[in-house]
């Protein structure tokens, strides 16, 4: 068959929706939607609440004999089991062989790994690591999420579970983490969640006047600190200049261990701009030895942040042709 005529189905599975996509060769989404995750009690409904929906979709995009496979992105997925492993935002609990039961009920092989994993396949594929086998995809959202590559491949380690650099403790004894309780990581600080508690304790330890004020504790969140920024304040731009900070001190000692030649970031912090990407790229080059300097792209991701999930996870369809 023609292979600009093969069709990959992309599913990403989120606490509350589960987005899918029916997407070519060229990373063009020919259908998409989303159901409900939390209204289907088992997995079991859910797999035949998916099949319900996506069958009349596969019908009418002609998509039968060119359609090769199922991909699946999902929190705590497993690349090599195609399980879901304990995922705390599924109402699903223990481990659940996702991969297997989609590919049973569909007919098609299916392909499971977590969702930043897929979106570095996704970013491979279709976007600005297009050509590239070393890079290392950061996804700065609600959490901060990360998919390693090299030599052309997704670094998965021993028991499929590799890449957690958000876990990373990048301040030993730093803010505790509201979920994990680790101390000072990487995500306690350069998510979404994190700028805010930043924006909090800035306030709480100036008296300061900051457009930052005019906000309660629950109105508080990245977009407001972002728009307060831009209008020139001065307590909400230390704030992404800290997480820069933070960020890119991080990102010094990935390169360190990889040598990637690029680092992408991906997801709704990179909204900001150059307010996040100026200090990022500072304190990056600042904390590499020599030979790192000045070696290492850092871009923002080229692929579109509401169809990001999908691409990543079709993208795992074209993986498995290898």
């Amino acid at each position: 068959m023609d292979l600009s005529q093969e069709l990959a189905l992309g599913i990403d599975i989120g606490g509350t929706n589960t987005k899918y996509g029916l997407v070519n060769h060229r990373g063009d989404i020919i259908e998409k939607g989303e159901i409900r995750t939390d209204s289907f009690p088992t997995i079991e409904e859910f797999v035949e609440g998916l099949h319900k929906t996506l069958s009349p979709l596969i019908a009418k995009a002609g998509a039968g004999d060119s359609l090769r496979g199922i991909g699946i992105g999902a929190p705590n997925g497993n690349y090599y089991t195609g399980t879901i492993d304990y995922a705390p935002n599924l109402h699903w609990r223990g481990v659940i062989p996702l991969a297997k039961l989609v590919s049973e009920r569909f007919g098609l092989r299916c392909s499971l790994t977590n969702d930043a994993n897929a979106a570095a396949v996704g970013e491979m594929m279709y976007g600005a690591a297009r050509g590239m086998k070393d890079f290392i995809m950061i996804t700065l959202g609600t959490g901060v999420g990360s998919g390693i590559v090299a030599n052309g491949h997704v670094v998965y380690g021993h028991d499929g579970f590799a890449g957690e650099l958000g876990h990373t403790i990048i301040r030993h004894g730093g803010r505790k983490h509201w979920s994990t309780k680790l101390d000072g990581s990487l995500e306690a600080y350069c998510s979404a969640t994190g700028i805010v508690l930043t924006a909090r304790e800035l306030l709480a330890a100036s008296n300061e006047e900051s457009l930052l004020r005019n906000f309660s504790d629950k109105e508080l969140d990245s977009k407001r600190i972002y728009d307060c920024a831009i209008q020139g304040d001065r307590i909400a731009a230390e704030v992404y200049r800290f997480t820069g900070q933070i960020l890119g001190e991080a990102l010094a000692n990935f390169v360190m261990f990889s040598s990637p030649e690029a680092i992408i970031l991906f997801g709704g912090v990179i909204n900001a701009g150059e307010l996040i990407m100026a200090p990022t790229k500072l304190h990056m080059e600042k904390n590499l030895l020599p030979i790192f300097q000045d070696k290492v792209k850092l871009v923002f991701s080229e692929l579109k942040e509401a169809d990001a999930a999908i691409l990543g996870a079709s993208a795992l369809v074209w993986e498995m042709r290898d």
